[in-house]
């Protein structure tokens, strides 16, 4: 609806948009007293975005205060502006504007990741954690995200349900997220790099770990690791443990070729042209081997 002639419109303040009540206000808070959230799963780098919030927190300061608790010390936690805090230790200041809010740790978690999840640049791994800090927190909540859903549909798909709002992802992608998190480490590396497909790491992260770390030996040695491989791998485990070698030769039955049947004739009027007259058939196939014999040598030189 268009508003009419004259009528002022209300623009959302900073306040407003980190979810600040009006009695709350920004304050400078020593950053010495300020620890990162525990297990934060963003990671902050010294990259080139790095550098540019630098230069602009130099010329400008921190524009956008950060969320903090007080933590059982009287010291405080960092909710969300780990990144816009680095970037003011790298520009040498020693306080930063704050905002203290009262916080339980469930109500902290969700908000630390619904203000980082938005932003394009993130791994896998850390949305993976991301994610599945947020649904934890919201099981220790209990809260109902879909009162629409029957009571028949499992709490967990309500919650993963709840996390997509807003994400632009389904809640099918948010749960295969979430599996990242039972890869080992090195597995999840492969996946951040891109050396690993996402979807091959969510099949392989319903397998124990040891057989993972084989996996990451074969993938290392090899360079590869083939969806039809972990397949077949998945269905062998599931009428029981195997060990590294019977693996191995798993992998090795999944990527074996298949010969190719070839076979060459050559008419009599193609070949005759070339040989004389009274040169029987094996004369010719004589000649044929002894200069393809030729030829094959003069190649491997």
């Amino acid at each position: 609806m268009k508003n009419r002639s004259g009528e002022k419109i209300k623009l959302a303040s900073i306040d407003e948009l980190l979810g600040v009540v009006n009695e709350e206000s920004a304050m400078e808070i020593e950053i010495s007293k300020i620890h990162p959230f525990k297990n934060h799963p963003f990671k902050v780098l010294d990259d080139e975005k790095m550098q540019d919030l630098v230069e602009s927190v130099k010329i400008n300061g921190v524009l956008t205060p950060v969320l903090l608790r007080m933590d059982e010390n009287e010291e405080y936690e960092m909710v969300s502006g780990h990144r816009r805090m680095h970037a003011a230790q790298l520009a040498g200041l020693t306080t930063i504007p704050a905002i203290v809010r009262e916080l339980s740790d469930d109500d902290a978690i969700v908000a630390m990741v619904d203000a980082n999840i938005q932003r394009e640049e993130l791994l896998p791994s850390e949305k993976a954690f991301a994610y599945k800090m947020k649904q934890e927190a919201m099981k220790h909540q209990g809260s109902r995200t879909d009162l629409t859903l029957g009571q028949n549909v499992p709490k967990f798909k309500r919650t993963t349900e709840a996390i997509a709002d807003g994400t632009g992802e389904s809640y099918k992608q948010i749960q295969r997220y979430i599996r990242l998190t039972e890869l080992i480490p090195e597995l999840l590396d492969l996946v951040d790099s891109k050396k690993l497909q996402f979807t091959v790491a969510v099949d392989i992260s319903y397998i124990d770990k040891e057989v993972q770390e084989w996996i990451y030996e074969y993938i290392s040695d090899t360079g590869f690791i083939k969806p039809k491989q972990i397949a077949a791998l998945r269905n062998q485990l599931n009428d029981g443990p195997i060990n590294q070698i019977q693996m191995l030769s798993i992998f090795n039955n999944c990527v074996i070729a298949k010969k190719v049947s070839r076979s060459l004739t050559f008419s009599e009027k193609k070949l005759t042209k070339y040989f004389p007259d009274d040169y029987t058939a094996k004369d010719m196939e004589q000649v044929i081997e002894s200069l393809l014999e030729k030829w094959m040598q003069e190649q491997s030189c």
